[in-house]
């Protein structure tokens, strides 16, 4: 099954739930918010995908840190946001079993799925 990580008030998240109910993907949905994401899951995401990849540094939660907190980030701090305050976690992250993708584009989508 296609799970979708994200939060759901995102835009982002938005037009990926769109895009795959459009196009007819059959998919559960996962909010960090409520659903939470546990450290295992997280620390096999930054093993697969880096740390980099998945840390939000565009959002607002990144631009208030400390510049302090910014300078420093690593692995493990990077994680450790990102358990504390998921809306660190860049998104969406769609999990196809396999394969994991952070993101959305219509095209990568398309290739995807095959669509």
């Amino acid at each position: 099954m296609t799970t979708l990580y994200g939060i759901k008030n995102c835009d982002t998240i938005k037009k990926a739930r769109k895009w795959l109910e459009t196009n007819g993907i059959d998919y559960q949905f996962h909010d960090f918010r409520t659903d939470g994401l546990s450290e295992k899951q997280l620390k096999a995401w930054v093993k697969e995908l880096g740390w980099g990849t998945l840390l939000n540094k565009r959002g607002t939660t990144w631009r208030k840190l400390p510049d302090k907190t910014k300078d420093s980030i690593n692995e493990k701090n990077a994680i450790a946001l990102m358990l504390g305050q998921p809306t660190m976690i860049k998104r969406p992250v769609l999990d196809l079993g396999k394969q994991r993708k952070v993101g959305f584009s219509e095209k990568d989508y398309a290739e995807l799925f095959g669509t």
